[in-house]
């Protein structure tokens, strides 16, 4: 399907966390997060406090390295979301942190719409981490590990509008 408009970035606030929920609930939403769908706005409001206001993360064995995760609510599936706001999150945090020299992403090795997400956004495919990720409690998993490397060129443009 064609990508559809655009992408506008902000920063979550408390006040998203009734949104939060409204996606966050969705167990097809959630199926390759860590975490169980959640069930209650304090499970939402929690995850922002504690998760996403601390915004600014790099790893802590390469401080020149940072992570980018990311959801989208299944209404927006197949619509070229996610794609548009990678491209526009990881343009932000190489413009935001001349420092950084790599942004990493995974996705699950069954999950091929989101592999597919960081390479349109071009990210570069580096192979298989095996066993890394826990999810809900189940035996470790499998993902594709995914950088964009400052000096690769550029990260795929991405029609979007982001706000402070």
């Amino acid at each position: 399907m064609e990508a559809e408009g655009y992408v506008s970035l902000r920063e979550f606030t408390e006040a998203d966390a009734e949104a939060l929920l409204e996606w966050a609930s969705d167990p097809r939403v959630v199926r390759f997060q860590r975490r169980d769908a959640y069930t209650h706005v304090d499970e939402a409001r929690r995850y922002i406090i504690d998760h996403v206001l601390p915004f600014c993360r790099t790893r802590g064995t390469a401080p020149s390295a940072a992570s980018l995760g990311y959801l989208v609510a299944r209404a927006h599936w197949g619509r070229g979301v996610a794609t548009r706001a990678v491209s526009a999150a990881a343009e932000a945090v190489f413009a935001e942190w001349p420092w950084l020299v790599r942004l990493e992403a995974i996705a699950d090795v069954e999950n091929p719409a989101s592999q597919r997400v960081l390479e349109k956004a071009g990210f570069t495919r580096e192979g298989v981490l095996r066993r890394y990720v826990v999810l809900k409690g189940r035996p470790s998993r499998d993902v594709v590990m995914f950088s964009f490397v400052r000096g690769d060129g550029e990260v795929k443009p991405a029609e979007v509008a982001t706000h402070s």
